[in-house]
């Protein structure tokens, strides 16, 4: 029997998780000692909670309400992101934000969440919003994919870039 572990060290020999293997680190609710089923439902409370607010957000730019989108969008946004500090902690994420393989989309993810508030409530623009949150979703998307093995690379000879 090897002794290898699988992706991401979630298999052991004997297919069993342990309670701490996904959530080892500096949670930021450690203090609360959740469970690991409590913190998964944290972070998809978060997740949901964000996509909501998002699509809200959406709806709202629809409407002609730059402002509320710009601010409901934001708000989603963070939210989703608070939620990976149930699973992996904050310190944790920000350090894998920050690696080199990361940092570019890191930096265009976190400066397009600012565009499209100076697209709202400098500009007012509705259409550099929708430009910001594009460019927020494919720098997402890309940080995303670096976790990932090999999928940039599929992404880039899937799209005729590699």
């Amino acid at each position: 029997m090897s002794s290898s572990k699988g992706w991401f060290n979630l298999e052991s020999t004997t297919s069993i998780v342990p309670e701490n293997q996904m959530f080892e680190g500096d949670s930021a609710f450690k203090f609360l000692n959740l469970s690991r089923t409590q913190r998964l439902y944290g972070f998809g409370g978060c997740l949901a909670i964000g996509f909501v607010l998002s699509l809200l957000a959406s709806i709202l730019l629809f409407l002609g309400q730059l402002s509320m989108f710009a601010l409901l969008y934001t708000i989603g946004t963070i939210i989703s992101l608070v939620g990976t500090g149930f699973l992996i902690g904050f310190f944790k994420q920000l350090k894998l934000m920050f690696k080199p393989v990361r940092v570019v989309a890191t930096i265009v993810f976190i400066g397009s969440i600012g565009l499209v508030f100076v697209g709202a409530f400098v500009i007012g623009s509705e259409v550099l919003c929708i430009v910001f949150v594009i460019i927020e979703y494919l720098a997402y998307t890309w940080y995303t994919l670096s976790y990932i093995p090999y999928a940039r690379t599929a992404v880039l000879k899937m799209v005729g870039m590699s």
